[in-house]
């Protein structure tokens, strides 16, 4: 059976370009996976807590799904929506939770994935809300971070890639809910 082929996606006339290529993603996931699983298992057999892997919608829902294939460990999968409404200029607005989780996480080893960590403000409100639910452990995974807008402290347990300060689309991240289906990481072109 012949290989499908794959869609053209970065033709001359599409509004954005390459930034991070499909194999240096899926390379940096899996080392991502190999560090979980081993960071997790040094929690040894009586540690007695199960994973969560938690995705934040809808950004990381394809980052998760290559995440966890490279975790060699058993887990279970829950997501959480996030919806930040500020002003036209600053993303900073209140953080409201648009989808909570399905089951509790109280006791558990919790592992946050997010797509990007911008300004800090939504994954530092998570961070925040989730503790208060008492699981063993939180820890947040991200594929991209742009410190040139950290506005809010959060630690990265594990990360993908840092980005310089560019709008990004691609691999779950979208322009007006599009492109989110494309292989790669790319900046619109104008950025």
């Amino acid at each position: 059976m012949a290989d499908a082929p794959r869609p053209s996606f970065n033709r001359h006339t599409d509004p954005f370009v390459e930034l991070i290529s499909a194999e240096a993603v899926a390379h940096r996931i899996a080392e991502l996976g190999a560090q979980i699983t081993a960071d997790y298992e040094r929690l040894g057999p009586d540690a007695g807590a199960e994973v969560v892997v938690v995705g934040v919608l809808k950004g990381s829902v394809i980052f998760m799904a290559d995440l966890v294939r490279h975790i060699a460990l058993p887990v279970t999968l829950d997501f959480i929506g996030a919806a930040s409404y500020g002003d036209a200029t600053k993303s900073s607005g209140v953080v409201q939770i648009t989808q909570d989780l399905t089951r509790p996480i109280e006791g558990k080893h919790l592992l946050l994935v997010e797509d990007i960590v911008d300004t800090g403000h939504t994954v530092h409100y998570l961070l925040e809300n989730l503790a208060t639910r008492r699981p063993a452990s939180i820890k947040l995974a991200a594929l991209l971070h742009k410190p040139e807008r950290q506005e809010r402290e959060v630690t990265i347990d594990y990360l993908g890639f840092t980005i310089p300060n560019k709008f990004v689309v691609g691999y779950g991240l979208d322009v007006a809910q599009q492109w989110r289906n494309l292989p790669f990481i790319g900046h619109v072109a104008d950025s």
